[in-house]
């Protein structure tokens, strides 16, 4: 087992975003590299938990017919539709019971790409006492960038670790590190 990328404290909350099988390889809108990242993540989720750490882990869950989707309109294919295989976690990623999920974007017509978003995450976490966000997954110009943004702007000190999280556009992450950066985000390559 490798060592984790960070030193976990109680008021710490690792925050897992979307590694999902759409995401995946295989799936609906797969991101390169995503299958890759399950073993660090592991890694990551495992020293969390043994730190006392919160472990979160958010989810994309669409009804059918979705806004984001195409045919309604949407930037994106069908993906991560609520009790189908490619919405369901990867099945290497090591979830225990005390991780908690997160659903967002679960009403037919408002897309979510925080984890933040509608989900009450930020409340609960400064209700136990969470600090500091460290961040990863999937996709690192998507729905990770949006977390990490959400998270500063909800007071929270906050850490993108990017090695274990893949971008959709690699060209974009550049642009990203950048944004994260500016909004007050410590970006651990």
């Amino acid at each position: 087992m490798t060592s984790p990328l960070h030193d976990y404290q109680r008021h710490d909350a690792l925050l897992v975003v979307d590694m999902q099988n759409d995401f995946c390889e295989g799936g609906a809108l797969a991101i390169n590299g995503g299958s890759a990242l399950v073993p660090g993540i592991n890694t990551e989720i495992a020293a969390a938990l043994n730190a006392g750490a919160t472990v979160v882990a958010s989810r994309d869950w669409h009804p059918v017919d979705h806004v984001s989707f195409s045919h309604r309109g949407g930037p994106w294919p069908i993906h991560c539709v609520q009790d189908t295989p490619g919405a369901a976690f990867h099945p290497d990623l090591t979830l225990p019971d005390e991780v908690i999920r997160v659903s967002k974007a679960t009403a037919f017509n408002a897309d979510a790409y925080s984890a933040f978003d509608g989900t009450g995450l930020g409340e609960y976490l400064r209700e136990n006492g969470i600090q500091r966000v460290v961040v990863c997954g999937l996709a690192l110009d998507v729905c990770v960038h949006a977390t990490v943004l959400a998270a500063c702007r909800e007071g929270f000190t906050t850490l993108l670790l990017e090695t274990l999280s893949a971008a959709a556009d690699p060209d974009a992450v550049e642009r990203c590190r950048h944004e994260m950066q500016a909004a007050g985000a410590e970006v651990r390559a």
